[in-house]
Formats: structure tokens, sequence, C-alpha cells
């Protein structure tokens, strides 16, 4: 029994640790200021975040999470530090890649497919959070 819940506990521990919903983005990883007024041509556009889905799971996932909520050491791209950035800074951030901090570079990747990447982002929302009370908190009209 003893073995058993010391599994149960050190899968726990595994999980909690796999996910990284709290990470911190690197401060040193920041886009140019003309690359980061570069627009989306593909900005608000169902069918290309729809495709950036299917690249950002093929190519991003592994290290994201499917969810974007990071894996290990990678960024937790639902969070508001993240989702700040403009689409330009995060076009950038995906065509060089930040290799002291694991993230290769993705310019292999058409052009069009890193911008439809950048459009899936923009769909992430993190997960709601549990009030402090551990109820679940008010529903508010919210948006994007």
């Amino acid at each position: 029994m003893k073995l058993f819940v010391l599994l149960v506990l050190a899968g726990a521990a595994a999980l909690a640790v796999g996910q990284n919903s709290h990470s911190k983005t690197d401060p040193k990883f920041v886009a140019p200021p003309e690359a980061a007024t570069k627009e989306n041509p593909l900005a608000g556009n169902a069918q290309a975040a729809a495709g950036g889905k299917k690249l950002f799971l093929r190519s991003c996932g592994e290290c994201h999470g499917e969810d974007g909520t990071g894996i290990e050491d990678a960024a937790n791209l639902q969070t508001p530090e993240v989702q700040k950035q403009s689409d330009g800074a995060l076009f950038w951030k995906i065509t060089n890649g930040n290799v002291k901090k694991g993230m290769p570079p993705f310019a292999r990747l058409p052009e069009t497919q890193r911008w439809q990447i950048v459009s899936f982002l923009r769909t992430l929302k993190p997960a709601k959070e549990a009030s402090p009370s551990g109820g679940n908190p008010p529903s508010s009209p919210k948006g994007r």
C-alpha cells in the first residue's frame, strides 16, 4: 500500500512539474522595434488560425503543449505577458527562435505558415482559475 501511495504522489509531482502554467518569458528575448511593428496579413482570418493550430501542434506543441501552456521550461503562450506582444514580435520570435533557451528558429517554415501560427496564438486563452475560496470564479462577459 505504501508503494502505491508513493507512486501516486510521484506521478502527481511529475505532472505538476511538467505543466508550466506560470512560466516567465525571457526578458532578453525581445523583437527589434522594426520587426515588432510588422502587421499580420492574416489577422482575423479564422481559416488561417485553424491552419496555424495544425502547424503549431506539429512544430511547437512538443515544447509548448497542445494548449500553449508550456512544458517544463518552455514559455506559457497563454499568459498576458505573451498575449500583449504584437503580432510582429511573435512572428519575429517564431522566425528567429531563442536558441540559448532551447527554442530553435522556424525560419524554414514559409512566411505564410509562420503568420498562421501567430493567428492561432491569438486564439489561446488561459484556463479559468479557481477563486481564493476554492469555488468557481463568477462568470464575466469579458472577451478578447
